[in-house]
């Protein structure tokens, strides 16, 4: 068993990806490469914007950095890889590499899970209790929040992580996945894995569920406040920025759902993929346009940096 165990741990994986359909692949990687690309573009901006405008310093755009930062780093740690196997013969990564994106790709989503939670949390603060804002979300409240959701997250990767890599492989390697996740690897085990699933099943349950229930319970408070606003400007300041919260929750939590909180079974591996692919790279690429589109503020601050630009 360990024998088995180490032959994986000194060699490589097969990452197999969308091999059984070679005739997709290039157009896989043209489409993943766009995604990318916005991605990168429409994230950096909003940091960027919300670095330089100072009517942006509010804690709706400290948070949505974080985010915009998260998700950067999130398809940094797969898209990459999952690039290069499909346009090269090679699709194989070092057992120490599946390791390390495993444990980055788990770390970056929990927190993802419960920074949603923080940014619900500082809606219902602004919409719920518009008097006590300024001194419910302080700056030093906001970055304690923020540190918790990214040590949260790099801390509970750390312990499944440690379980998912003391699993013997017995000399599999070939991963029926585009990147490492755990799901994918506990199939390569040849011993009884239930106790992993059970752990896995548990704690997607901690940080998917009940950051989903608290998310839609902090909605629910916003309705009623909502409903009960007699500015028709701030209702539609209030649906917009929260409308826009909810989407990026939804386009979240729902994929991650179907993958981690399904009992597996072989005929769902392939459509496994697909949800996958859309969580890790189509969400983070929506984010910046859900987030910006219909947004005055950042239009402004756009406005104003051009503005700026032009008088230089």
């Amino acid at each position: 068993m360990m024998r088995g165990k180490n032959a994986s741990s000194e060699g490589y994986l097969v990452l197999l990806g969308f091999s059984k359909w070679p005739h997709l692949e290039v157009a896989l990687f043209v489409v993943i490469l766009m995604f990318y690309l916005m991605t990168l573009i429409g994230n950096l901006s909003i940091i960027i914007l919300s670095y330089l405008d100072a009517h942006l310093h509010t804690p709706m755009y400290f948070f949505l950095s974080n985010l915009s930062f998260l998700d950067l780093c999130y398809t940094t740690s797969s898209i990459p890889q999952m690039l290069a196997n499909l346009w090269g013969p090679e699709k194989t990564i070092s057992y120490t590499g599946c390791m390390i994106q495993l444990y980055f790709v788990l770390a970056l989503g929990t927190t993802e899970c419960v920074l949603l939670v923080v940014m619900s949390y500082d809606r219902y603060a602004a919409v719920c209790r518009p008097l006590h804002y300024a001194v419910l979300m302080n700056p030093r409240f906001c970055h304690l929040l923020a540190v918790a959701s990214w040590v949260s997250g790099f801390t509970t990767s750390a312990l499944h992580s440690s379980f998912t890599f003391w699993v013997p492989l017995c000399g599999h390697r070939r991963v029926d996945h585009f990147f490492c996740e755990v799901p994918a690897l506990l199939r390569l085990s040849c011993v009884d894995t239930h106790v992993n699933e059970l752990t896995l099943l548990i704690m997607s349950s901690i940080f998917v569920l009940i950051p989903l229930i608290l998310i839609l319970s902090s909605y629910a408070a916003i309705a009623r406040a909502v409903l009960r606003m007699q500015s028709t400007t701030g209702l539609q300041r209030a649906f917009g920025t929260c409308g826009a919260h909810l989407t990026v929750v939804f386009l979240f939590f729902i994929p991650v759902i179907c993958i981690y909180l399904q009992p597996p079974s072989g005929e769902s591996q392939d459509q496994g993929k697909f949800i996958a692919l859309f969580y890790t790279v189509v969400t983070p690429s929506l984010n910046p346009l859900i987030y910006t589109l219909r947004n005055k503020d950042v239009r402004g601050a756009v406005r104003r940096l051009v503005g700026r630009e032009r008088e230089m």
